[in-house]
């Protein structure tokens, strides 16, 4: 053996570390926890993560992640959201096609990735409606002017490219028609001034004409009214509670003139909530002008305030506030608009119906930083938390021995460091001080006794609660589960449940989860038995419809219902919870092929006589062949009403005489309606059965469960033929949501 090495062996310092069985249960500890880490980012965490990484652009930003929705209503104050409409797009498999129509991801621009897009003006041409707006850059961090084109109404939109890209920040492009010309009024207040531009090619090249006001004025609008042009804008040089809460009018005989100020400006300077900021084009209705503005006093663009003006002079300004009549969201963060929304554009279409775009955020302003610092904190507590643990199993005179300041003082002369005496004897009191604290507290605390013990473990517990909160806010991206967007659309769909009154805390729970994720339209609760409950009892952010059934049958899930408005159901089991980010995936993938059955729980089922069998056997053999619709997607227009077709009579006659396997019925079903694949399925992060912590499990006994569902296998195979019922792999899909 080398010297080196016996040295290494017999003498140094880290030999006592290593032997040392405090700092083993230290590290094992430390392990354990960071564990526990890994596994909550990956059960829990990996939920809240954006739907689509690979998107050039749509990255977290302090401003917020902004997104842009349309609207129609018989007049401006009675606006519905389009998906009342019941637009549809084949194309996408958006039955309906649903807000936000307009992200950052529409925006495909290689040279210009959007954060957000924000701020949407229309303007109408003939059957063509153009969308100008914000659109933050990734690249460059400053805001551009994009347009957009729509031939369908505002169902579907295509991104056109940028039609303004100055030096500085651009946002709020106010476009309007003046003398035959388009003219645009964007805010520039970076840049000190409010300018005029004019579109020499419409709609992407635009000139400037003119500086209208040397003022950093921002959200500046336009109208004519009472034989003048005036501009209402906020001077955004403001500090402390004036800003965004200040209010400006300019006239002019011509928006090419002279701009005089109003003679009571500031007409506001003092409240932020009061919506002095713009927000949005003026409009007129009933002969009366109404101005949008915003609502800052919470967070910067909480919502949108209407206000009709009395009076309108150069000497005097008079406005009150009126109803917009537009219902928020109650889904949170699940929505798109659900923590604020800034901007409106409602204009009259030639008709005589109303069109309406508005922005709106699923977070507050300043989100991503608050998250950050909240996520720091946490893993400080954390290492606080681990360092008195550290103390009080002994730990750290393993860490650092006290001999390795003389140690390395008596070998080191030479060190500038060490040769200073006033620096060694520093570090060795440091050290000494901490050595006291570590005694003191231990000896309060004795690891040994009953006592230490639980500290220990209480330590432990908020080490995991600590580890688990800064994962979260650090990796969980903004904390919602968005919907994920297919073919440039959003959709939505209906959940249908069944149950009875024994399982009402199921239902309960049930409705406050799903009715939050994004793309759930509303719940369709089928009441099977007893005295139904009320629609007060459930908090629920959708619409809930009860329909309550004359007959206890299992068929009743598939019974067609003219009151459901989407074509995407999930069936899903009362007693079943998942994310909504799984839900959301599935959502997805049934859409890519809604003639298929998409769900949760896959089946293989094999041999002569088939044989039902459970996921476990599924996976030893690779494939599956059934989805149970316990938890599946289908198409409510498809399979409903196969399932309830004259030819299907005897089927739904056994499933009612065996009170089992409607979902192997539908399967059968569904299969023979195609040669081509006719089920999909998804793997959920996690999903929980609530009917074991209630007790009202409805399969108890799995051994007889699982002889009476072969014995319809048996039945549906000798109706409807099995030949059909193709084997399909895990793992096939590219995103890995199958494996």
């Amino acid at each position: 053996m080398s010297s080196w090495l016996r040295w290494w062996r017999y003498n140094h310092p880290l030999r006592s570390l290593c032997h040392s069985s405090p700092l083993f249960v230290f590290v094992a500890l430390s392990a354990v926890i960071g564990l526990v880490g890994l596994a909550f980012f990956w059960s829990f965490t990996s939920s809240f993560l954006g739907p689509d990484p690979g998107i050039a652009g749509c990255r977290p930003d302090g401003e917020g992640s902004w997104s842009i929705g349309i609207y129609y209503g018989k007049d401006p104050f009675s606006l519905s959201p389009i998906e009342v409409e019941n637009l549809r797009d084949r194309n996408s498999s958006a039955w309906p096609v649903a807000n936000p129509v307009f992200t950052c991801a529409s925006v495909l621009d290689a040279k210009y990735p959007s954060n957000f897009v924000a701020d949407p003006f229309l303007f109408i041409q003939d059957s063509h409606l153009y969308l100008f707006f914000e659109t933050k850059t990734s690249t460059s961090e400053q805001g551009d002017i994009g347009v957009a084109r729509s031939v369908d109404q505002g169902a579907t939109w295509e991104y056109l490219g940028i039609a303004l890209d100055e030096e500085w920040h651009l946002s709020y492009p106010y476009v309007f028609e003046y003398d035959e010309q388009v003219y645009m009024m964007p805010e520039g207040s970076k840049n000190g001034d409010l300018r005029l531009y004019r579109a020499t090619v419409f709609p992407l090249q635009w000139t400037m004409v003119k500086v209208l006001l040397k003022r950093p004025l921002v959200d500046a609008t336009l109208i004519h009214r009472e034989g003048f042009y005036w501009i209402f804008g906020s001077d955004f040089s403001r500090f402390g509670t004036e800003k965004n809460a200040e209010l400006e009018i300019w006239y002019s005989d011509s928006p090419l003139g002279l701009w005089r100020q109003h003679k009571k400006n500031p007409i506001y300077r003092s409240d932020r909530s009061l919506g002095a900021r713009n927000g949005g084009r003026p409009f007129i209705y009933g002969g009366h002008l109404y101005r949008p503005g915003q609502d800052c006093g919470d967070t910067y663009g909480r919502k949108v305030r209407v206000y009709k003006v009395e009076k309108l002079t150069t000497g005097d300004y008079r406005e009150v506030e009126v109803s917009l009549g537009l219902e928020e969201s109650k889904k949170g963060r699940y929505a798109w608009n659900g923590h604020r929304y800034h901007h409106l554009d409602a204009q009259k279409l030639p008709s005589g119906g109303w069109i309406a775009v508005m922005d709106g955020d699923r977070v507050p302003s300043g989100d991503v930083t608050r998250r950050f610092l909240i996520g720091c904190a946490m893993v400080l507590l954390l290492l606080l938390v681990i360092f008195v643990l550290g103390f009080l199993i002994g730990a750290v005179n393993c860490i650092v021995p006290l001999s390795w300041c003389m140690t390395f003082s008596r070998r080191n002369e030479s060190s500038w460091f060490w040769a200073r005496p006033q620096f060694n004897m520093k570090l060795r009191r440091y050290f000494a001080g901490l050595y006291r604290c570590a005694s003191a507290i231990r000896g309060r605390v004795n690891p040994g006794t009953r006592t230490g013990k639980l500290t220990l473990c209480l330590l432990v517990v908020v080490s995991v609660v600590l580890v688990c909160t800064g994962d979260q806010f650090l990796l969980g991206g903004n904390g919602a589960e968005d919907p994920y967007m297919f073919r440039g659309h959003f959709s939505q769909f209906t959940m249908l449940t069944m149950t009875y009154e024994a399982r009402l805390w199921n239902l309960k729970l049930y409705v406050k989860h799903y009715s939050r994720c994004a793309s759930v339209r509303e719940i369709v609760v089928v009441w099977n038995r007893g005295k139904p409950p009320r629609l007060e009892d459930f908090d629920s952010a959708v619409p809930v419809q009860i329909r309550v059934e004359p007959h206890n049958s299992l068929n009743n899930r598939f019974k067609v219902d003219h009151q459901i408005k989407t074509r995407a159901v999930l069936q899903l089991d009362d007693d079943i919870m998942m994310t909504c980010n799984d839900i959301e995936k599935g959502f997805r993938v049934w859409r890519e092929h809604p003639e298929r059955i998409v769900g949760f729980y896959p089946r293989l089922v094999d041999g002569s006589p088939l044989k039902y069998r459970d996921e476990r056997y599924a996976r030893k053999k690779n494939g599956y062949n059934i989805i149970l619709t316990g938890a599946a997607f289908m198409d409510s227009e498809l399979a409903f009403k196969r399932y309830w077709s004259d030819e299907v009579r005897e089927g739904r006659d056994f499933v009612d005489r065996q009170f089992n396997c409607e979902d192997l019925l539908m399967n059968f079903l569904i299969a023979n309606m195609s040669s081509s694949r006719t089920v999909e399925y998804v793997h959920p992060a996690w999903a929980i059965d609530t009917s074991k912590l209630s007790g009202v499990a409805i399969s108890r006994n799995t051994q007889v469960h699982y002889k009476l569902r072969s014995d319809c296998l048996s039945k549906f195979s000798a109706l409807y033929g099995a030949r059909a019922l193709q084997k399909w792999e895990f793992g096939s899909r590219a995103d890995g949501w199958d494996r």
